[in-house]
């Protein structure tokens, strides 16, 4: 059976979103029918409401609603230490482990020469703006343990070695959990390499 056009062009939108498949997101537009037309105009609004007030942040480049983020604005945390990440999302994901407490940098992407994407679109001068003030001791790269995104922290890594800050990298390999009997060649070498004392 085929879906009304405007209910078709529903799911079609939420495929887009990602890891939303065909079946998943025609459950998610008959859901929101069933619930009524307030339901989808609600959801509308506040899709609309994020689309207008939700950017990013003039300092570190997070999601925020206002000029500054919350990170930015807190006095609590701690100035000396930066993790630079490639994407806003990620600033999510270390906000919800709970045990850094310090700023944020987003790049805003990956260099990556196949996508052209180079350093020049990516929010570098930013970064080496922020070192000026020489309040920062540590940069710590955390990007993705991919070919871009090894090669990203490769690459600020030789940027940044000439200012004499303590640049690291955020330790990579077995994730908590996982069997060594699955883990692959270049994890178990990153596993190797980040050993430390116990």
């Amino acid at each position: 059976m085929q879906l009304p056009a405007p209910l078709e062009a529903v799911v079609e939108a939420l495929q887009k979103l990602p890891g939303v498949g065909t079946k998943s997101a025609q459950r998610m537009a008959l859901h929101l029918l069933k619930e009524g037309p307030q339901a989808m105009e609600h959801l509308g609004d506040l899709l609309q409401q994020a689309a207008h007030k939700v950017g990013f942040c003039q300092e570190c480049g997070a999601f925020t609603d206002r000029p500054l983020c919350l990170v930015c604005t807190d006095t609590q945390r701690d100035p000396r230490t930066l993790v630079v990440v490639a994407e806003a999302s990620n600033v999510l994901s270390f906000e919800r482990s709970g045990h850094f407490h310090g700023r944020y940098h987003v790049l805003g992407g990956l260099i990556s020469p196949l996508k052209g994407v180079g350093p020049d679109q990516l929010r570098v001068r930013e970064l080496l703006k922020r070192l000026e003030d020489g309040r920062i001791q540590e940069i710590v790269l955390a990007t993705n343990p991919t070919l871009d995104g090894e090669a990203t922290a490769t690459w600020l890594a030789r940027i940044l070695e000439p200012l004499g800050l303590r640049t690291t990298r955020i330790g990579l390999g077995l994730p908590i959990g996982s069997d060594l009997e699955y883990a692959d060649d270049l994890t178990l070498d990153r596993a190797m390499e980040g050993r430390r004392l116990v």
